[in-house]
């Protein structure tokens, strides 16, 4: 009799572990701030440390990002600022990222590493949208937006050739008066304008140039980004500094404490 009822308790035992639902951890709370948004645990322990770096509260509160803003932010890389914009803008307003077509194994990761992001919050997935950005294809249905950003991008467009279709589809996609934000590494003034920016660099003059002549007016410019120890005479240019570090071990330990580029911050407005 005992063992009949030993063996009752293990199989008793054995169905409810079996039929037990499988509990999943609720969200992290919606921030209602950039302050927040920064601090949330929806951002990966890797990204948090080139806060130092990238100064997301300073850049964001420049810009004027809040919730309840339609905000477009092109080709969104790994994800970096995503993790801090989705979820500010999830509970009010509309985060949109603006993907490049995936036309190289970088792009094809980085994409990936996106749409994993989301998957992963499926409460932010629900209300994010993502939309193709190949300039001078429209990003989105024009006059929609508050606010396009772009960070570290102004040179790969430069390189193909894209650069003013990229500042036209924003202005497009913009509401009359809506804010172009853009962080682009920052060639030194004065610097020969190099139409292919093989370096990575860009004069701010040229940046501004483009966005005057898609119909943009400049608000204001930052030294959030400002980087005085970037001399910006490399041989791999600007990706032989963080993070990418391209030359490997090779003087690794001067381009580590030289940080990340130097920066342009520029706030235009739509006319």
């Amino acid at each position: 009799m005992k063992n009949m009822f030993l063996s009752f308790a293990v199989l008793f035992t054995v169905t409810a572990c079996q039929s037990a639902p499988e509990v999943k951890p609720a969200p992290p709370a919606a921030p209602a701030t950039v302050e927040e948004a920064v601090a949330s645990p929806y951002r990966t322990a890797e990204n948090k440390t080139r806060d130092s770096f990238r100064h997301p509260v300073e850049t964001l509160n420049f810009f004027g990002v809040k919730p309840g803003l339609n905000v477009i932010e092109i080709v969104p890389g790994n994800g970096w600022y995503m993790e801090i914009l989705a979820p500010l803008l999830n509970t009010s307003g509309q985060y949109t990222a603006a993907i490049a077509p995936a036309t190289s194994e970088g792009m094809t990761k980085a994409n990936a590493k996106v749409t994993a992001w989301l998957a992963g919050h499926p409460e932010i997935q629900a209300k994010a949208k993502t939309v193709e950005f190949n300039p001078p294809a429209e990003i989105s249905t024009a006059g929609s937006a508050d606010m396009v950003l772009t960070f570290r991008n102004v040179h790969n467009w430069m390189a193909k050739g894209q650069a003013q279709d990229a500042f036209n589809a924003f202005a497009k996609v913009l509401k009359p008066g809506g804010i172009l934000g853009v962080v682009e590494h920052r060639a030194k003034a004065g610097t020969k304008v190099d139409l292919k920016a093989k370096s990575g660099y860009v004069t701010e003059a040229e940046v501004i140039r483009m966005a005057k002549k898609a119909g943009f007016k400049l608000a204001a410019k930052s030294e959030i980004n400002a980087n005085p120890k970037d001399t910006r005479n490399y041989a791999e240019g600007v990706w032989t500094l963080p993070p990418v570090l391209r030359l490997g071990d090779q003087d690794r330990a001067k381009y580590v404490e030289i940080g990340e580029s130097d920066r342009m911050t520029l706030k235009f407005v739509k006319k």
